[in-house]
């Protein structure tokens, strides 16, 4: 019996692992509780053999005594289909569902039924009091609501929302199976399932819901099965980021984000691009350069930079976002505002920009979170402790393990965001180079990425596979490896960090000049599609 349930822990671990692409690879068995003795092992064991779950006769079709674990998948294909998402969100909210977890976002080839259009898939984990079958009825009241009617089983659908995992609980009835009958066969559900769980022990509900997948390395070996994470960037499903009116596969290759300040207190270009015509003049060789996004600051983040109020900023920011936005050459390109405010934010998005960087990631003006959640737009958070005027004091710079420390405070931020109202498949998260961190953090970090990822997909795979945008450029660090004072200078220096953190997993790098950093990027996608295609 000790050796089955060890030889059921390896085959977990080894699902994970192989679901992570390598990346758990030093994630031992000690995890899952394989670390002393033989007695322990047999404790640990006891987390995967299935248990005896709740049967369908303790429910009632009222409500629950106590907040239950649930996953509820979603689907659409018809209309729009992200606004669809956000209006099932918070309808489901409204209906007694407290969202904890997000999965990405995928868009994945319709399945059964193939003549119909493509269809966006994710999930959500919460808790909710609502019993299994009230549970149910509040899902088909949703579907109802946004137009969902009768159709062809598998068919084109508005919104399609399927309780995939209540509690710890079976359910096998004519109106509803749970854990739903067809997870096993599905790229569709099981990728967004995958994100929502941990690689390490994290709760007993996780535990729980491996045991009910029937199969002993759980869930991860079920996606492993049908291909896992080989399979993502494929016609058959791809991780998306929706972003303006497209859906952006960040993974197929590595976009370019120009910078533009428009300062006179900038470290590197201040005082250069404070007049409209210059900062139009500065956006348009960018985009020649091969900027796929344009990222426009009014306020200086340097260390010790005076910061300026929200008005200050707009009245900085707006003229000259307003020309760009009139353009010819911003067609098909993004605009970005790189801002720590909510009404800078607001404003900016409200004359046509599509994200906002954020170097604070909510901790200078939390409002910003609700406000992005409202707006539906990609939120980037940056890593950074203080601000610009004390993250280069001693206290901000003290770090162990710098990769594992920076994770965890990612992590941190991240689901203060999520929780805030911004989905998962919204953020994209960023290490903060150059900001509380010391020359040696840095190259740490632009070589330890995939060791970020590592850490965070401990505690959420999700989280783990959010886009990494990476900002080297011409940064102080590089100057004290170089001895150049001059930051123009470093445009070489900046090109080597970028190549370095594309090969690491950025996915988005932040530039001032676009047009060697796109070169680089492109040897880089054309080295990872040939070890792609090799393996």
């Amino acid at each position: 019996m000790l050796l089955k349930a060890k030889e059921s822990l390896r085959k977990m671990l080894s699902a994970a692992t192989g679901y992570y692409g390598g990346l758990v690879q030093s994630y031992s068995l000690s995890a899952y509780g394989l670390r002393h003795s033989l007695g322990s092992s047999i404790e640990a064991s006891r987390h995967f053999i299935p248990s005896k779950a709740r049967s369908l006769s303790q429910f009632s079709c009222g409500g629950s005594s106590a907040d239950q674990e649930i996953v509820i998948a979603m689907g659409s294909n018809v209309g729009d289909r992200v606004s669809t998402f956000d209006r099932a969100l918070q309808m489901m909210k409204s209906s007694g569902v407290n969202i904890t977890r997000h999965a990405c976002l995928y868009e994945t080839a319709p399945a059964y039924v193939t003549d119909q259009p493509r269809f966006l898939n994710s999930a959500i984990r919460g808790t909710t009091r609502l019993g299994p079958y009230e549970l149910l009825k509040k899902l088909k009241e949703i579907e109802k609501d946004i137009g969902r009617t009768g159709g062809i089983r598998y068919g084109p659908r508005p919104i399609d929302l399927d309780i995939l995992l209540y509690g710890d609980s079976q359910i096998h009835s004519e109106t509803l199976i749970v854990p739903h009958e067809r997870i096993h066969e599905r790229p569709f559900v099981l990728a967004p399932l995958v994100d929502l769980l941990g690689t390490s022990r994290d709760d007993g509900i996780e535990t729980s819901w491996h045991s009910l997948s029937k199969c002993s390395g759980g869930f991860f070996e079920l996606w492993n099965k049908l291909g896992g994470e080989s399979t993502i960037g494929t016609e058959g499903i791809k991780r998306v980021l929706p972003v303006g009116n497209r859906l952006l596969d960040w993974c197929e290759r590595a976009l370019i984000m120009g910078i533009l300040n428009v300062t006179p207190d900038s470290f590197s270009d201040g005082g250069k691009f404070q007049q409209v015509e210059a900062a139009i003049s500065q956006a348009k060789l960018l985009i020649s350069q091969g900027a796929d996004i344009i990222d426009i600051g009014a306020q200086s983040t340097r260390p010790y930079a005076k910061r300026l109020s929200p008005k200050e900023e707009l009245e900085r920011l707006i003229p000259i976002l307003d020309e760009i936005t009139k353009i010819p050459e911003i067609e098909g390109k993004l605009l970005s505002v790189d801002t720590f405010y909510a009404e800078v934010a607001a404003e900016a998005v409200k004359r046509g920009v599509h994200m906002i960087n954020d170097v604070s990631g909510g901790q200078l003006d939390p409002r910003i979170l609700k406000v992005a959640a409202e707006l539906g737009v990609p939120y980037v958070i940056m890593h950074m402790r203080g601000d610009p005027s004390t993250m280069q004091s001693e206290k901000n710079l003290q770090y162990g393990d710098v990769c594992q420390e920076i994770a965890s405070e990612l992590y941190t931020q991240l689901r203060e965001a999520e929780l805030s109202g911004i989905p998962l498949w919204r953020i994209v998260l960023d290490p903060g180079i150059g900001f509380s961190k010391k020359s040696g953090d840095n190259f740490e970090l632009i070589a330890g990425l995939k060791s970020i990822r590592r850490e965070m997909s401990k505690m959420s795979i999700g989280a783990s596979r959010v886009p990494i945008l990476l900002g080297p450029s011409r940064k102080s660090f590089l100057r004290e490896i170089c001895d150049r004072a001059n930051p123009v200078d470093l445009d070489a220096a900046t090109v080597a960090a970028v190549t370095i953190g594309i090969l690491n997993g950025a996915n988005i790098v932040r530039v001032h000049n676009a047009g060697y950093c796109a070169d680089a990027a492109k040897v880089c996608d054309a080295l990872h599609k040939r070890r792609r295609w090799e393996n």
